[in-house]
C-alpha cells in the first residue's frame, strides 16, 4: 500500500482539517495561505521594478520555506501545543509576551493589507465603495465557518493559475530569467527592501504559529493521535505526513510567487511600468492571457486568496494569545465552547477594518506589511528553532541535523538582509 493510501485510511496518520484536496492537511493550508494579497503585490512589485532581477530569490526561498513549516509542524505535533504554547511552558513570560506582541503587530497590518485590497478588487470589479466590501468580505468569515466555506473558495484561487498561464503565452526572455536565476544583489536600499519583502511574503511568521497550532488541535480532535512524546510509535507516519504536506504546499506557493515575478517582469516591467500604484496597474499583468477580462481574473485571485487568508491571520493570533493565556483555542470549538479565543478573532478582524478607515494605500500597505514581516520572522525563527532542537521540549524527537542546519541558514540569511536593509536606510 503506497503512503497516500496508507493516509488516507489510518487516522493517526490521516490528513488533518480543514482540506483543500481530502489529502493533505495544514501544511497544504499554508502554502494557500503564503500566496495572499500581501504575496501577490510583492511578487508583483518585485517583477515590475526589478524585472527578472530577483526571480532567484525563489528557489532559495523553498528549501528555508520547507524547513521553517516543517519544524513549526513537528513542534506541535510532537508535543500537543502549539508554538505559543510551548514558549510559555519553557520561557520566561517576557519570552512569550514578545513574540505574540510582534505577532499581533505584524498580522493587525497584514490583515489590514489584506482586507484593504480585498475591497479595492470587489469595488472594481462590481462597482461601488471599497470600504463596504471590506465589511462584506469580513462578514462572510463571521457568519460561514471556515471548514465549510474552505471547500467552496479553494476554487477562486485557481485564478492565479493565470499567471503561470500568462508565462507561457506572454514574451519572456528566456535568456533574462536564467540570467535571473543567477544571484547578483547589490547594495541599493530599493532592492534589499525588497528582498526582505521577498523573505516576509515567502516565511511569514503567522504561518508557524498557524501550522503548530492546528497540529496540535488535530490531536484534540482526533483522540486517537497523541503527541509523540508520548506515543513515539506514531512518529514515523506522522513525521512522512508532515513532510509530504509541507513539501506541496511550499511547492504550490514557490511555483505561483516565482510566477507572478515572472509575469510582472514579461509584462509590466517590459511595457514601461516599475511601480504598481493601484489594482487595476496589477491586473495588467494578466492581460496577455485573460485579455479584457484581466481585472475580473485579477479580482478572483485576490478575493479567493484573501478570504483563505484572512481567517489563518486572525487565526494564528488568536492561537498565540489563547495559548499564552491558556485559553481553551480552536477553529473546531464552537464560539460558546471558546469565547475567548472567538473573541479574539473577531477583535482582531475589526481592528484591521478600522485601520482601512484612515485612508491607507493598499497597495503600499501590502507591500510594507511583507517587510514588517521579514524583520519580525527573524526573533519568532531564532526561538522556534531553539526549542525544536531541545529534548527538554521535543524529548526524543528533536529534529535531525538536515533541518537543523537549514533552519539555521534560513535565520542567518533573515538576519543579514534585515541588517543590510537597516544599514542602507542609514546611507
Amino acid at each position: 500500500m503506497n503512503f497516500q493510501s496508507r493516509a488516507s485510511s489510518t487516522p493517526v496518520v490521516g490528513p488533518s482539517k480543514p482540506r483543500l484536496l481530502g489529502v493533505l492537511g495544514p501544511g497544504l493550508i499554508s502554502g494557500a495561505s503564503d500566496d495572499d494579497p500581501t504575496a501577490i503585490a510583492t511578487y508583483s512589485q518585485a517583477g515590475a521594478k526589478f524585472g527578472y532581477g530577483l526571480c532567484w530569490l525563489m528557489p532559495l526561498v523553498f528549501p528555508l520555506m520547507v524547513v521553517v513549516q516543517q519544524v513549526s509542524a513537528r513542534i506541535g505535533r510532537t508535543t500537543g501545543n502549539g508554538l505559543a504554547g510551548n514558549i510559555r511552558r519553557h520561557y520566561p513570560p517576557w519570552l512569550v509576551n514578545a513574540a505574540v506582541g510582534l505577532l499581533l503587530i505584524a498580522n493587525t497590518i497584514q490583515l489590514a493589507a489584506d482586507l484593504g485590497i480585498m475591497g479595492d478588487a470587489l469595488a472594481m470589479l462590481i462597482g461601488g465603495p471599497r470600504l463596504l466590501y471590506v465589511v462584506l468580505c469580513v462578514g462572510l468569515q463571521v457568519f460561514m465557518r471556515y471548514t465549510r466555506y474552505v471547500s467552496i473558495l479553494k476554487w477562486t484561487t485557481l485564478s492565479l493559475l493565470a499567471y503561470v498561464a500568462t508565462v507561457l503565452l506572454a514574451e519572456v526572455s528566456w535568456s533574462d530569467v536564467a540570467a535571473g536565476m543567477v544571484p547578483a544583489p547589490s547594495f541599493d536600499r530599493d532592492q534589499i527592501t525588497m528582498i526582505v519583502a521577498i523573505f516576509g511574503a515567502a516565511i511569514s511568521p503567522f504561518l508557524f504559529f498557524w501550522q503548530s497550532s492546528q497540529e496540535a488541535e488535530d490531536q484534540r480532535v482526533k483522540p486517537e493521535r497523541e503527541p509523540l512524546i508520548e506515543a513515539p510509535e506514531q512518529a514515523p507516519h506522522a513525521i512522512e505526513r508532515i513532510r509530504l504536506d509541507t513539501y506541496v504546499g511550499m511547492a504550490v506557493a514557490t511555483f505561483v510567487g516565482l510566477s507572478i515575478m515572472i509575469t510582472a517582469a514579461a509584462t509590466l516591467n517590459a511595457g514601461g511600468i516599475t511601480e504598481i500604484r493601484t489594482s487595476a496597474e496589477a491586473a495588467e499583468a494578466l492581460r496577455p492571457v485573460a485579455g479584457s477580462l484581466a481585472m475580473a481574473v485579477f479580482s478572483l485571485g485576490i478575493i479567493g486568496t484573501g478570504l483563505l487568508a484572512v481567517p489563518v491571520l486572525a487565526g494564528s493570533a488568536a492561537y498565540a494569545i489563547g495559548e499564552a493565556r491558556r485559553w481553551p483555542v480552536g477553529l473546531s470549538r464552537r464560539p460558546l465552547e471558546a469565547k475567548a479565543f472567538y473573541g479574539t478573532v473577531s477583535l482582531a478582524t475589526l481592528i484591521g477594518i478600522g485601520v482601512n478607515f484612515s485612508g491607507i494605500d493598499p497597495m503600499r500597505a501590502l507591500y510594507w506589511s511583507a517587510v514588517i514581516n521579514g524583520i519580525v520572522a527573524v526573533p519568532v525563527m531564532a526561538v522556534m528553532m531553539l526549542m525544536a532542537s531541545k529534548p527538554e521540549v521535543m524529548g526524543d524527537h528533536t529534529i535531525p541535523a538536515p533541518l537543523r542546519i537549514v533552519g539555521w541558514i534560513a535565520v542567518a540569511i533573515m538576519v543579514l538582509s534585515v541588517t543590510a536593509m537597516a544599514a542602507a536606510s542609514l546611507m
